[in-house]
């Protein structure tokens, strides 16, 4: 059990060293000027502090027991300037640190969400979104404080504590061995609370982070909270997950403040012995007070240093695994990296062609087997078929937001893996399903297409979209906040919107996903001419259950399980007896529903 303690204790003191010196060779150099100037202020702080108490025995001395009227001016002049000195050098260190420590975060803010951006879209789709949200912000103050701990502890407590023990040794070195007679245990028992810490701090910031994710979340959806009155629901969901984190927040508090009653109960046992010891020479012995009341100086003001670097380990321990949550999200590699070499995609044509393209979704069963087939360069092609036969992973290979497991996906006869992601993914443009405003104006929205867009190209992409009638129409026209998620406007705006930034971006691609299936009539109308005016010369591969847009198609491909069951037009396909598109279209013609050709 002992030889477990003691590899437990070299690991934790390892592993607070390793992000430590990870922290440090990522940023000290980025920051040693301010460093510099930061030491330099903590040890005239320290020095300051250890001189204050120093010159006290010439207080006592000169001015109460010798009665030197001429010393205490010169000794008062002292002091005041002692403390004019440290006052300013502290405010210099707290306002450098403070800027360093601002710059850091900002710094590790701007290198998250790059790192992010690198990311391929399957890693998001594990990692859910808000609770990602939430663990950033609550940890990643955590880098900042390991350096800053660092630098305080080492250049004003450590080297305070160490001058006022030099003064104290220098007045009297038997008080000062009673003193650091209770100094093994304390540290003891300091060891026992930081690795308790450690665990009970990682279990808290997962804790609050799910609370904090489930909060966003609900705040995102709170029109579906309202409309199916889930929130009893809800709230039973996150109680338990609150209660835990109070809990657990309860215990870091505990053990965090437990190195209190410790170290008051030694520090009242060594200034108890101090005083007795200092009472028997003066009672006994006839010794002057002024050593006594320097020393007594010095052990009051090295009190709280020593107690800030009592409390270091456990600040350093809560530091680090806020740091360390960090480094596990810039330590997480691209699963799509580009190849070495990798060229930029030239398109002509903008010939799509699947071969033996086989996909499945982590260790789920293939979503896509050996699936093959060509939308032919300036058509439009048609993914139609029942729910799960894989149309939806087909438009999310194209940009390579997956790599398929086995098989090519060429374009103009060049396989996507061997090019860069940026450069193919310039000749693309996508319309989801479900259209995704940012925060900003409906013109920013429009012109993330393509940020070099003018103001005249993005109207004549509303046009085309048919959207510059209701945008016109909105209190500020192009400028007009959208809300989050473009909550201000309707589905079918959100969706024309979607549409005018794909076809402001003028790519030779475009990849539709279902996007008219959740709109109304009235808006699908719309939206349908929109869309017509964006397919328009384009290679497009659109997903569509309304057989509106299917009729129209150069080319229709019939999928199911994962593999093309059928392949033709919608006149050869609707005359094959027994197949499967002809069975849907008899079928949506029979019920003269909405046109929908989806099982």
């Amino acid at each position: 059990m002992a030889a477990r303690n003691t590899e437990t204790r070299k690991t934790d003191i390892e592993s607070v060293s390793a992000i430590l010196k990870r922290v440090i060779a990522e940023n000290g150099r980025e920051h040693v000027r301010g460093y510099t100037f930061a030491i330099f202020c903590l040890l005239t702080v320290a020095a300051t502090t250890a001189f204050t108490a120093w010159i006290m025995e010439a207080v006592i001395n000169e001015a109460f027991a010798n009665r030197r009227a001429d010393l205490v001016w010169i000794i008062c002049g002292a002091i005041f300037a002692a403390f004019v000195i440290r006052g300013f050098a502290g405010y210099g260190q707290a306002v450098t640190l403070s800027k360093i420590g601002n710059n850091i975060v900002a710094r590790y803010q701007r290198r998250l969400f790059a790192h992010l951006m690198s990311l391929s879209v399957g890693y998001f789709s594990e990692a859910r979104s808000a609770r990602l949200a939430a663990q950033i912000n609550e940890n990643i103050n955590g880098v900042r404080d390991v350096l800053n701990l660092t630098v305080t502890s080492l250049a004003r407590d450590l080297v305070t504590l160490v001058a006022l023990i030099g003064v104290m040794l220098f007045q009297d070195l038997v008080l000062t061995l009673i003193v650091f007679t209770v100094a093994p245990p304390l540290m003891i028992g300091l060891r026992y609370l930081s690795r308790r810490l450690r665990s009970a701090t990682k279990e808290s910031i997962i804790l609050n982070s799910h609370v904090l994710g489930a909060v966003q979340e609900t705040v995102q959806g709170i029109a579906i909270v309202k409309a199916f009155t889930m929130e009893a629901q809800l709230q039973n969901k996150i109680q338990s997950t609150i209660n835990e984190a109070e809990r657990r927040a309860n215990k870091i508090a505990q053990l965090s403040e437990r190195n209190g009653p410790m170290t008051e109960t030694v520090a009242g046992f060594s200034i108890a012995g101090v005083m007795a010891y200092a009472a028997y020479q003066a009672i006994y012995g006839g010794v002057l007070p002024g050593a006594f009341f320097s020393f007594v100086t010095a052990l009051l003001l090295a009190y709280e240093p020593a107690k800030r670097l009592a409390r270091l380990q456990v600040q350093m321990e809560r530091a680090a695994v806020n740091a360390r949550m960090i480094y596990e999200i810039l330590d997480t590699q691209p699963h799509q990296r580009d190849k070495t070499g990798a060229a930029a995609l030239s398109v002509t044509d903008a010939r799509i062609e699947f071969r033996d393209v086989t996909f499945a979704y982590g260790s789920n069963p293939p979503v896509l087997r050996k699936l093959s087939f060509t939308a032919e360069g300036g058509q439009t092609t048609a993914l139609v078929g029942p729910s799960g036969a894989g149309k939806s992973t087909v438009i999310t290979l194209v940009p390579r937001f997956y790599d398929p497991a086995g098989g090519e996906i060429l374009i103009d006869g060049t396989n996507i893996a061997d090019v860069t992601k940026s450069s193919l993914r310039q000749h693309l443009a996508y319309v989801s399903q479900q259209p995704y405003l940012f925060e900003g104006s409906i013109r920013d929205n429009i012109r993330y297409g393509r940020p070099e867009a003018t103001d005249a190209e993005i109207e004549d992409a509303a046009r085309l979209a048919n959207a510059h009638d209701f945008i016109l129409a909105q209190p500020q026209g192009y400028d007009t906040p959208v809300g989050e998620n473009g909550v201000t406007l309707s589905g079918g705006q959100r969706q024309r919107l979607s549409i005018a930034r794909a076809l402001v971006r003028n790519a030779p691609i475009l990849l539709l996903d279902e996007a008219t299936s959740a709109l109304d009539t009235e808006s699908e109308a719309a939206v349908q001419q929109a869309l017509d005016a964006a397919m328009a010369g384009r290679t497009v591969i659109v997903i569509a259950h309304r057989l509106s847009t299917v009729v129209n198609a150069d080319k229709i491909i019939v999928m199911q399980a994962g593999e093309v069951a059928e392949e033709g037009t919608h006149e050869s396909l609707a005359q094959q007896p027994g197949g499967l598109y002809a069975r849907l279209n008899n079928l949506q013609a029979a019920s003269n529903g909405p046109h929908n050709i989806q099982e």
